[in-house]
């Protein structure tokens, strides 16, 4: 294949089909994006959480914000910035759900407990999805996912009690799934160190779960401890079986996760984002070092927005989000 665009680097000529004719990397706004990219269709906007303050090491303060787009015009200006929540529950990761509502995943803080809630965007109302589990409160949610049959799965590893910010763990650091229809939450996978983001494949018969152990104490790096992607089958829509290791990440701990329309795999590391065919095989990278989350959208799908604590970045591609 021709030399790849600047920003890009190919591993595999199968990455070319990743990047098509025209792909580019380019700024799109500078801010301190920095978990939980969403992209809403309907409105053409990017949501997000902020990176987190903690003045004087005390709680966590972070914002969620709206960045409205413009189509594949980039850069933008920061009058497209507004803030959404100003102060939330140490919110991470995000997700939509069936009827366009962000479903959020908070750390929570030394007086307030952790959750998984709902916010209506057209009425900003907010409801709680998940608060405990069987009476045991919860560590510090992670990551979220709401498969097409209504049931959210997250992530919850003790992140916040080793940063200093809640109290010591009464549960595992375990990835849950809870239906909504029987008000039932079920730990569905407990071998990890830290679960951190997942994502399903396109039919959703694969749940893909990066663990990041290997980060334990805020910007550290154990190499002896998981940064690697897992894979389970999902059986019967309620439970992980055939747990398998997908890849391990080179640079770094795997952070963000999603899956293409063909089923290849994005996770971020310190370099960027790296691309794995269905097979495990890293076929190329999008080089932006501070990766930390990303979400596929635009018009087309095709745009690989990622947050970088600093900025939102566009990796425009020839390939569609799942």
């Amino acid at each position: 294949m021709k030399s790849p665009p600047t920003g890009f680097v190919v591993h595999d000529k199968a990455f070319g089909e990743v990047l098509g004719d025209a792909a580019r990397l380019v700024k799109v706004v500078d801010v301190d994006a920095h978990e939980g990219p969403v992209y809403v269709a309907g409105t053409d906007s990017l949501y997000f959480t902020t990176l987190p303050r903690r003045p004087d090491g005390g709680d966590p303060q972070v914002a969620i914000k709206r960045l409205s787009l413009d189509g594949y015009l980039f850069p933008l200006e920061r009058e497209r910035l507004d803030v959404v929540c100003a102060e939330t529950n140490a919110a991470n990761g995000m997700a939509l759900d069936g009827s366009g509502c962000l479903v959020i995943c908070e750390q929570g803080a030394r007086a307030r407990e952790a959750r998984v809630s709902r916010l209506d965007l057209v009425t900003g109302r907010s409801d709680t999805i998940v608060g405990d589990w069987d009476g045991l409160r919860l560590n510090s949610p992670n990551d979220v996912v709401v498969r097409n049959d209504g049931t959210v799965w997250f992530t919850d590893p003790s992140y916040g009690y080793l940063q200093g910010f809640r109290p010591e763990p009464q549960a595992g650091d375990h990835v849950y799934r809870y239906d909504p229809r029987s008000d039932r939450l079920s730990v569905v996978a407990d071998s990890f160190d830290k679960p951190n983001g997942l994502a399903f494949s396109p039919d959703e018969g694969v749940l893909y779960i990066t663990d990041s152990g290997a980060n334990q104490e805020e910007g550290s790096f154990h190499v002896e401890r998981p940064h690697h992607i897992m894979a389970f089958d999902v059986t019967g829509g309620r439970h992980l079986t055939a747990e398998r290791l997908f890849a391990v990440t080179r640079h770094g701990i795997p952070d963000g996760i999603k899956a293409d329309a063909e089923g290849r795999i994005y996770a971020s590391s310190f370099s960027g984002v790296d691309v794995f065919e269905t097979s495990g095989d890293l076929i190329g990278e999008i080089v932006l070092p501070g990766t930390v989350n990303f979400t596929f959208g635009g018009p087309d799908n095709n745009i690989l927005f990622v947050t970088t604590d600093t900025a939102v970045w566009a990796a425009v591609l020839g390939t569609k989000g799942a």
